[in-house]
């Protein structure tokens, strides 16, 4: 998920090379497809990003964050 901060999209599907307790993380936290997420903050380093999934503020890695695909 390559979002600027406030834009929206919604999810598609998580890679599958994203396994194991990581997938079912992004899972538990609402990232399934349909879902609509929006970055809303960025770290000053620039990683994590912080998205709204279904009302909670979550931060992601980019390397994470890469492995779901979006439509914007």
């Amino acid at each position: 998920a390559s979002l600027t901060i406030g834009e929206e999209a919604k999810v598609l599907s998580i890679s599958k090379a994203m396994r194991g307790q990581q997938r079912r993380r992004l899972m538990d936290l609402g990232v399934v497809p349909g879902t609509t997420i929006r970055a809303e903050m960025k770290s000053a380093s620039g990683d994590p990003t912080a998205y709204n999934i279904r009302g909670a503020l979550v931060a992601l890695r980019q390397q994470h964050a890469n492995m779901i695909f979006i439509q914007k």
